[in-house]
């Protein structure tokens, strides 16, 4: 019975070993060092801790066996944290801007491949297929581009995998896919709003020049909130002086009343503030700032109370401040009960005291993970403390 049990325990030890993807330990420098050696490319797991979806592949996708079959066999693998230690610098290098980012970089520190976001089982492993294939890699797919090709095909799956890393060529890449005035649909419309970040950009002009057939697919409120938006950003980076790392508030102003309200103008640019007070993290900023602007917070989304108040819990020790960012969280829960905001009001009463609440709103949270299919591990650890 014994020499069974142990085969057993071996058995299962072996079945656990073999699925998933092994992930490296050590800095990047040890990295190339080992994919250089190997011939190897290195498969990062560009991450933050608070990405939505970087936990869901981490849940769904990355332990599959089928997945570390091949990234295993292939590539060394990391996952690092772009918002912590070496993960800030190499985000810089590698001009990460979304999470989940998945790089595939050689033995000499070139970036050969990337993609995005969620990634179902058959695509991520047909995407590090890609990424070993010098005809299908990034760095390939740009010097087709450059020597003309028109396929619109591949010029929607160009743009889309330099949008975040390369803005410059994904407009001009969606310069020469429009060009040739296909129809609108779902898939392109999207793609040009997210690539579109400036009035200056090719994909504005697109946005401009096709505005009758862009109403035909969505509200004319909605074009116009989106115009909005890419004027707001085109302001902003004008305003924006590096080097004092200040802005040009007369400017922003200015310009802004252009196309909406002093009061309007006003409120935006505090909330600019607070926002690259929060990157900065300078916190005493920010709290200040986020307080003003959410002095009168009836009109603000759940969405956007939730994320302030999150904000509070991970970073504000003021009690008095805290308690306002229980009352945004509240807000946030009236206006659309989920377990995003029930679990910041579960964090946020604990940061203060109140284990009772804490654990009423930590029960409430699980339960609502569980009706969704949300990873509820956190919440069930703090919900353990309480």
């Amino acid at each position: 019975m014994k020499k069974t049990a142990i085969f057993s325990l071996l058995f299962f030890a072996a079945l656990a070993f073999a699925q998933g993807i092994k992930f490296e330990e050590g800095n990047f420098k040890t990295l190339l060092a080992k994919a250089k050696k190997e011939n190897k490319l290195i498969f990062i797991d560009a991450y933050a801790v608070w990405c939505g979806p970087c936990k869901l592949m981490v849940k769904n996708i990355f332990p599959l066996q089928s997945v570390g079959d091949h990234y295993n066999s292939h590539f060394v693998n990391a996952k690092i944290d772009m918002e912590k230690g070496e993960g800030i610098e190499l985000a810089k290098k590698y001009n990460v801007k979304v999470f989940p980012t998945y790089l595939f970089i050689n033995g000499d520190g070139e970036e050969v491949h990337r993609t995005i976001g969620y990634v179902e089982e058959k695509d991520f492993i047909q995407f590090a297929k890609d990424a070993e294939d010098p005809s299908k890699r990034l760095t390939s797919l740009k010097q087709k581009f450059e020597k003309g090709e028109k396929d619109p095909e591949f010029l929607l799956k160009l743009a889309e995998l330099t949008m975040y890393s390369d803005a410059k060529l994904s407009n001009m890449v969606l310069e020469r896919y429009f060009a040739a005035k296909p129809e609108l649909n779902q898939t392109n419309l999207q793609l040009l709003f997210q690539v579109m970040k400036s009035t200056e950009d090719p994909s504005y002009k697109i946005f401009v020049d096709r505005k009758q057939d862009i109403l035909k697919m969505l509200p004319e409120k909605n074009y116009d909130n989106i115009n909005k938006n890419v004027k707001v950003n085109t302001i902003l980076a004008k305003a924006y002086n590096p080097e004092t790392k200040k802005y040009n508030d007369a400017y922003f102003l200015a310009e802004t009343q252009k196309f909406m309200t002093q009061p309007e103008a006003e409120k935006l640019l505090v909330k600019v503030k607070s926002n690259k007070a929060l990157k900065e993290k300078d916190f005493a900023t920010y709290e200040k700032l986020a307080l003003e602007t959410y002095k009168d917070y009836s009109s603000a989304s759940s969405e956007e109370l939730n994320s302030v108040a999150w904000n509070f819990f991970e970073n504000i020790s003021t009690k008095t401040s805290l308690e306002t960012a229980i009352k945004w969280a509240q807000e946030s829960v009236n206006k659309n009960t989920n377990y995003a905001n029930t679990d910041t009001l579960a964090n946020l009463y604990h940061k203060i005291g109140d284990k009772k609440n804490a654990k009423i709103w930590a029960e409430k949270s699980i339960e609502l993970a569980k009706a969704s299919g949300e990873d509820s591990t956190d919440t069930e650890k703090l919900l353990k403390s309480l």
